[in-house]
């Protein structure tokens, strides 16, 4: 992983995406190594600043601090000519613009994906809508939560016999921000070839809709949409969450073999002998029969000795446990997934570390709203006191 630390060196991005999906990308370009300036609104800044409890000890929601990290901020007011002529200009200077607005917004305001390559014909502009630039839905606008309910993502999560529910954070963002990064890496790898920007149009439903792999293509196969089976899998068994003597077991049989070395471990040589459960797809056609059995056997011993027992075995098996248990885990400690990064006054702050880069203790705190607009301006523009104090005047922020 160190290998990809600065690895887009001297690429500049411009973060003009608010909430999580555009700012999820935007970091991941940052800590790939990319100059990123996040653009928000003067007054209040991005929604997420004030989604919260909990708030850190400055009054940065732990929300904006979890997408936010190695940014500068720089806060324009894009209602007015001004603001709205400092943000083009950073566009000529940058490589990647993120942008979630509106479609008619943009259009109003003349910060259309044409109107940013029309000002730099080699700019790689990333749009992120809920629903496509183009088409009837085009200016419906996109929320997580919605897309979730839309996509299918929702019908397949919860009980088996209970309400659709939401996944615990917001996976469509969060795959939608995965997607636009690597739409940007491949368009600026393209640009090298082509020499010209490109206009990318990413929607979350499209992603939302991708992410649900195996159980989309389940449907397209058969016709049938799937049922929901909470905790358990769609097409392996024993594939699910059981209930052990003192807390929840995973258990993750994912082949045949394994099958066989868990009946060893739990000493259920009856179920390996029977040919109804020999291969994978009898198992499923007879969960209902074999999977109340495991459970049966499951509950008769501790988690902890359930786990030692199946890893020996070379069967995937975990605990359940939450962030407590797991950042003090020793797991935690060896991938070192949470790192510390400095604010400007020195202030450690912890945050999540990026699986792609193991070191980014030099990295940027995520900014406070505003906090670097002259000096941003002054390397991107070369705009000296005087230029941003008239530009301050004229309403820029």
């Amino acid at each position: 992983m160190s290998a990809l630390k600065g690895a887009l060196n001297g690429v500049r991005v411009l973060d003009a995406s608010r909430v999580l999906a555009g700012p999820f990308a935007g970091q991941i370009l940052s800590d790939l190594g990319a100059e990123v300036l996040k653009v928000e609104e003067p007054s209040q800044g991005d929604e997420t600043r004030g989604w919260g409890p909990p708030f850190a000890p400055d009054g940065a929601s732990a929300y904006f601090l979890s997408c936010n990290r190695g940014k500068r901020g720089i806060a324009l007011d894009l209602k007015t000519p001004a603001g709205r002529g400092v943000l083009v200009e950073l566009a000529k200077k940058a490589d990647i613009v993120l942008e979630n607005f509106r479609t008619a917004s943009a259009a109003k305001l003349g910060l259309t994906p044409k109107d940013l390559l029309a000002a730099n014909p080699q700019l790689i502009v990333a749009s992120i809508s809920g629903y496509g630039k183009s088409g009837k839905f085009a200016d419906d606008a996109g929320y997580d939560f919605v897309v979730q309910g839309l996509s299918g993502l929702m019908a397949m999560t919860g009980p088996r016999e209970g309400i659709p529910h939401k996944a615990g954070v917001a996976m469509a963002d969060v795959v939608t921000g995965l997607y636009t990064a690597t739409a940007a890496l491949a368009a600026l790898h393209a640009r090298k070839t082509s020499g010209h920007g490109y206009a990318i149009d990413i929607a979350l439903l499209d992603c939302a809709v991708a992410s649900m792999v195996n159980v989309a293509q389940a449907y397209l196969t058969t016709g049938q949409a799937p049922r929901r089976q909470g905790n358990a899998h769609l097409q392996i068994v024993p594939y699910e969450l059981f209930a052990a003597k003192d807390g929840w077991l995973v258990l993750a049989v994912g082949n045949d073999a394994q099958w066989r070395r868990f009946c060893d471990v739990a000493g259920r040589a009856d179920l390996a002998a029977d040919p109804r459960y020999a291969k994978n797809q009898g198992r499923v056609a007879a969960r209902d029969a074999l999977v109340p059995e495991i459970g049966r056997t499951i509950a008769t011993r501790g988690v902890a000795a359930w786990v030692h027992d199946l890893k020996a075995a070379q069967v995937p098996a975990g605990p359940v446990w939450d962030f407590t248990e797991l950042f003090a885990s020793p797991l935690a400690r060896e991938r070192r997934l949470k790192i510390s990064v400095k604010k400007a006054d020195g202030t450690p702050v912890e945050l999540v570390r990026s699986p792609l880069v193991d070191d980014l203790a030099a990295a940027l705190a995520p900014p406070k709203l505003g906090e670097h607009t002259a000096a941003a301006l002054k390397d991107w523009l070369g705009y000296d006191a005087a230029k941003v104090a008239t530009l301050k005047k004229d309403g820029a922020w």
